[in-house]
């Protein structure tokens, strides 16, 4: 890293120490950047607290720390335009702990967090921002208002979700959903297979029946032919009797024709 000339170097060896601090575990809602080349310079993204007219949106600000830090406090601005009673139009902050109530050992965790709660809690009463402060004492929901307008235009707005993350969620959740697909379609077979098997010693399965249908008909088929052909064949034999009986009978008539004219020829 290099130094800045402006700063004592045990100064620098104490604020390397505490941006690695706040790099490593940053305050909620608060991420720090630092020029690595200027020290004097600090950055700071705050987000606008939930239940704010801030919400929603993030604003750039900056610490200056003069060539006496930490003897004398940090002067603070906000880089992203905001409508709030103890900030000034070109963004200055206006905070008594950047002010009188100032003491070295505070840190810039300290200073950051301060920051932030003043965007929960506004002091009209030593406003920078005029309007911002009469309309808050005045008329809060109009004041809201314009904070949120402000918001809207200015702040910037949070990332959102990589593609990447949002589709492994997604995965996940797919997978989720079909585990619980497959171990209901596997209770639902267990409870088949059980349901199955409690049945089959009482009824017998569809297959087994119309196969017992089906050979049943068919044996019914087979001597219903049987007695027909039965009845055919006792027909047949009964005419060629009758035809039989017949032709012996005329025989018999034939023969005692020939009998009488014989006795008629002798007669003569």
């Amino acid at each position: 890293m290099a130094t800045n000339e402006n700063l004592p170097p045990n100064v620098i060896k104490q604020l390397a120490k505490e941006l690695k601090n706040l790099d490593e575990t940053p305050p909620e809602g608060i991420k720090v950047g630092v020029n690595d080349d200027d020290f004097s310079t600090i950055f700071a993204d705050i987000e606008g607290p939930a239940g704010t007219p801030y919400e929603n949106g993030i604003f750039r600000m900056k610490l200056i720390l003069s060539h006496d830090f930490p003897h004398s406090p940090p002067k603070g601005y906000f880089l992203t335009k905001i409508f709030h009673p103890n900030i000034a139009t070109n963004g200055e902050i206006c905070v008594n702990t950047l002010k009188k109530d100032w003491n070295p050992s505070l840190g810039l965790r300290h200073v950051l967090l301060v920051v932030r709660c003043l965007l929960i809690e506004p002091f009209p009463e030593s406003a920078l921002n005029e309007q911002a402060g009469k309309m808050l004492l005045e008329n809060y929901e109009e004041y809201a208002r314009h904070a949120r307008l402000y918001t809207g235009i200015h702040a910037i707005k949070p990332k959102l979700k990589s593609k990447t993350g949002a589709i492994s969620e997604s995965t996940t959740a797919l997978n989720v959903d079909q585990t619980n697909t497959t171990m209901n379609i596997d209770q639902k077979s267990a409870v088949s297979s059980t349901t199955t098997v409690s049945l089959s010693p009482s009824l017998p399965s569809s297959t087994a029946a119309i196969k017992g249908v089906t050979t049943n008909l068919q044996d019914q088929q087979t001597v219903g032919a049987s007695e027909t052909n039965g009845t055919t064949a006792v027909g047949g034999s009964t005419a060629g009797v009758q035809k039989k009986e017949s032709g012996v009978v005329k025989v018999q008539a034939d023969k005692k024709k020939m009998d009488a004219r014989k006795k008629s020829l002798k007669r003569l």
